[in-house]
């Protein structure tokens, strides 16, 4: 695709540092080399120059890389101008570039022409953002795997199935006079076996994708003064919750961000959970309970000598339907009780001291099963809930064409096929729409 503009923006993080870097992407970018390097550099070549403004007159000097279309990030010619990280010698050299007919880049708008000029596939592109966003090793890794196209071969290699099982099919609605029975033969119900066999399993990866890039949010719960605060710093490994005998002394949501082995894990502590006419301590349980509609897991603090009694029945009834919920069995240290899990009315059980930290590596290891992450690397890529509700859908496709199988009917069976093709390619940007594309790339960086 020809873009008639060039581009160009500052690709390094705001503030002081050693290196900063703008870069340009667009069909006047040679000249804009030539104005403020004096020359073209040796494509593909680190080149030491002085970089340029107006009059010919040195502002930095700097390595300067020039990448000549269609071997550049873009497929477009691409000038990179590596200075010292100075802010106001970088915000000078990009005005230079724009006082040469550049104009500023949108956010992300240079992984889209990556993605337009076909550099990239979608996910591709977004993992991009992910790399740059990645909080964990494993993360990382993921995001880079999807970068290098692990996730996107494994789509390729689904929408060819799917083609090949298209063709067939639909040779049986070009040929209705052939006395041969296509649809009786075993071959199309095994390869449709085998299609959801693949998309299952591709669901499954997708969702440890998202695990790795989203994580889940964990609420601490439960009533005033069983200890919730007292877990929360243990969690966080940090003071960050002030602890008192005072009632209600946690009045606001707290929140911290740890990581189980890879995976983020959104942790709020929140206020004691009681009926109160303190109107600060009453809007404190108004949010306590606006968290807990919102979060993925619950943990609901409970001492142990106490259990679930009536205070904490009432607290369940205010909880959403359907709140997935781990009762914590606080102050073990105080009953005696042996920590560890069990299991109780409302399931798993975590008995644990929050003040000798006893306990605490069986509540983590809880809460990594609950995620439901495994450390597998087998089909390990960064994927978003897009990518896995497109997946979702096409899953739901080849069911609903599995049926139509069953009761014959050639023109069904290939239009759910033809459905199940097209969620695919909205992942990889086969079918797209700009709506998409303006929400995939304004969440980028603006030199990205």
């Amino acid at each position: 695709m020809e873009h008639g503009d060039t581009i160009a923006a500052i690709a390094t993080a705001s503030g002081r540092g050693a290196v900063g870097i703008v870069r340009v992407s667009g069909p006047h970018t040679a000249a804009i080399a030539r104005e403020m390097l004096g020359c073209l550099p040796l494509p593909r070549h680190a080149t030491l120059l002085p970089f340029m403004v107006a009059g010919g007159v040195p502002l930095d000097e700097g390595l300067a890389l020039w990448f000549p279309a269609p071997h550049s990030y873009t497929a477009e010619d691409v000038l990179e101008l590596q200075g010292h990280g100075c802010a106001v010698v970088l915000q000078q050299l990009l005005e230079r570039t724009l006082a040469l007919g550049a104009r500023l880049a949108r956010p992300g708008e240079f992984s889209e022409r990556a993605f337009l000029n076909g550099r990239l596939d979608l996910t591709q592109a977004e993992a991009v953002a992910d790399l740059i966003d990645a909080s964990s090793t494993q993360a990382a890794r993921a995001a880079l795997r999807s970068l290098q196209g692990v996730f996107s071969k494994r789509l390729e290699a689904l929408v060819s199935e799917l083609t090949e099982l298209r063709v067939y099919i639909e040779a049986a609605l070009d040929f209705p006079d052939e006395e041969i029975d296509w649809l009786s033969e075993s071959t199309v119900t095994q390869r449709l076996t085998n299609l959801q066999a693949h998309m299952t399993t591709l669901c499954s990866d997708a969702s440890q994708g998202v695990l790795l890039r989203e994580g889940i949010t964990v609420v601490v719960a439960g009533r005033p003064n069983v200890g919730k605060s007292s877990l929360f710093n243990r969690l966080a490994e940090r003071e960050v919750a002030i602890v008192t005998d005072i009632p209600g002394t946690t009045r606001d949501v707290l929140r911290e961000t740890l990581h189980l082995d890879g995976i983020p894990l959104c942790l709020s502590d929140t206020a004691g959970l009681r009926s109160t006419n303190d109107p600060v301590e009453r809007e404190g349980v108004r949010r306590a309970y606006r968290e807990t509609a919102e979060a993925d897991h619950i943990l609901l603090v409970v001492e142990d000598m106490v259990g679930i009694g009536p205070e904490e029945q009432a607290i369940l009834a205010e909880f959403p339907v359907g709140s997935v919920i781990t009762v914590v069995r606080n102050k073990a240290d105080l009953s005696g009780r042996p920590v560890g899990l069990s299991e109780g009315l409302l399931g798993t059980e975590v008995t644990l001291s929050a003040t000798t930290g006893e306990g605490l590596s069986d509540l983590m290891a809880h809460l990594q099963g609950v995620a439901g992450y495994s450390t597998s690397e087998a089909g390990e890529f960064s994927a978003r809930r897009r990518h896995l509700e497109a997946l979702r859908q096409a899953e739901r496709h080849l069911s609903t064409a599995l049926a139509t199988l069953a009761a014959r009917s050639p023109e069904l069976l290939a239009e759910e096929l033809r459905l199940a093709q097209d969620h695919i390619g909205e992942i990889t940007g086969a079918v797209t729409t700009e709506d998409l594309l303006g929400k995939i790339f304004g969440s980028f960086c603006i030199g990205k």
